[in-house]
């Protein structure tokens, strides 16, 4: 395969070496040994907190936590690009495993820019002190999802969730499914309307939301098709009451969130590129030691144009995402198109790639213990994941050509 450490600095070297150390000895190993595991429907017992401990040692755990409370701040001049690096590494062990930790990475990055000092120091060093202990971004909800973030910002298309103020609480009623780590995060960061009859952006709030604050209930684990070390959840929240002290941020939440979705679109596309990479470096080992019509299959001249197929769409897929993670980390002008480009080019060349692999194993990429299935099943799971593909270029479109661009829902201006 091609050089993929060029043009990283020694730091990204080194961590990315630590990080495929501990996939090859640790990640890889027990999904390998324990396949059954990923089918349990005790979702708790799924994946073992040794392997989050040892992502903890290694110091990726609590990525984007200020050094002061204990994390791994990283360069700020390259931090969209490091994620991208680490999350495609851990990806490559396994998808689920990716996502528990890109939550924790992503929403300490918002808590980094918009909590209050004070609940900086309340949370931080709880989520550094446990290894165990996860975050949840509670946005997604039963009537609006990827449909709400084109956005056309009218009352209609307002959070059903609602928070009202009531003396030194916010009371907070409503829904929220489809929640990476909703299932078992220790802390949650929830939008709620609080200003009802306006547009999104100027009428949602955010709130941090501990797991035990009466009135909140995880209802259930969400078993989805892959990526099922993560555990995604449904919330319920009933006269949820939380301090007044925990509002993060009032009425302008979804604009102030952006400093989170941009990194977000960035690990995304390094977490479906990581599983394009597992599915790769099996095959192509298997192409190289399997025997069929007397020779190994590579000397096949339809196995080597799939194989070639595979490899181009990586580097196109590595080219793309790593142009995105530098202009989100310049800050640029084209980084909410560029984001959206690799995020959504990502998740269908990927499932391109993931298709082929489980189709050059023949039967064997079939059968559950092999574990190529797998990659495609977790493949699958981003063409849905950090909004749809359609909502993803009506975006694109919608950076590239602001003044002409339609609004693509709602009443057209």
């Amino acid at each position: 395969m091609l050089d993929v450490e060029r043009g990283l600095s020694q730091e990204q070297r080194l961590m990315r070496q630590s990080c495929r150390t501990f996939v090859d000895e640790s990640v890889t190993p027990f999904i390998r040994e324990n396949w059954q595991q990923e089918w349990s429907m005790e979702p708790d017992g799924r994946l073992p907190r040794e392997i989050l401990e040892e992502a903890d040692r290694i110091g990726i755990r609590t990525l984007g936590v200020p050094e002061e409370f204990g994390g791994v701040e990283l360069d700020a001049e390259t931090e969209a690009q490091t994620f991208a690096i680490i999350a495609e590494e851990v990806a490559r062990g396994d998808s689920g495993l990716a996502d528990k930790l890109s939550q924790i990475w992503k929403v300490s990055v918002l808590l980094r820019n918009i909590a209050p000092r004070h609940l900086q120091e309340r949370w931080f060093p709880e989520l550094v002190a446990d290894p165990g202990f996860l975050l949840a971004h509670c946005l997604t909800e039963p009537r609006g999802a990827s449909d709400r973030w084109l956005p056309y910002n009218v009352p209609e298309a307002a959070m059903q969730t609602r928070a009202e103020r009531h003396g030194d609480q916010w009371v907070i009623n409503g829904r929220k499914h489809f929640i990476s780590n909703g299932y078992d995060a220790s802390l949650y960061v929830v939008y709620a309307t609080t200003r009802p009859g306006v547009g999104m952006l100027q009428g949602t709030s955010s709130f941090l939301v501990p797991r035990d604050t009466p009135g909140l209930t995880v209802t259930r684990c969400n078993e989805t098709l892959g990526c099922r070390f993560m555990n995604n959840g449904e919330i319920v929240f009933e006269d949820c009451a939380v301090p007044a002290d925990h509002l993060l941020a009032e009425n302008d939440a979804l604009s102030k969130a952006g400093v989170y979705f941009k990194p977000g679109k960035i690990l995304q596309a390094a977490k479906n590129l990581g599983v394009g990479m597992a599915a790769f470096e099996r095959t192509a080992a298997y192409v190289q030691e399997y025997v069929q019509g007397g020779k190994i299959l590579i000397k096949h001249q339809a196995v080597a144009l799939r194989l070639a197929t595979m490899a181009t769409k990586l580097a196109a897929v590595r080219a793309l995402l790593h142009e995105a993670a530098r202009e989100v980390d310049a800050r640029g002008p084209d980084a909410d198109a560029l984001c959206n480009m690799a995020k959504v080019y990502a998740s269908e060349e990927v499932f391109e790639v993931a298709k082929h692999a489980v189709e050059l194993h023949g039967g064997s990429g079939m059968m559950l213990e092999q574990g190529i299935e797998k990659l495609f099943r977790d493949a699958a799971i981003f063409l849905h994941m950090d909004a749809t593909a359609d909502i993803s270029k009506f975006k694109i479109v919608k950076s590239l050509f602001r003044d002409t661009a339609g609004t693509y829902a709602g009443v057209e201006a």
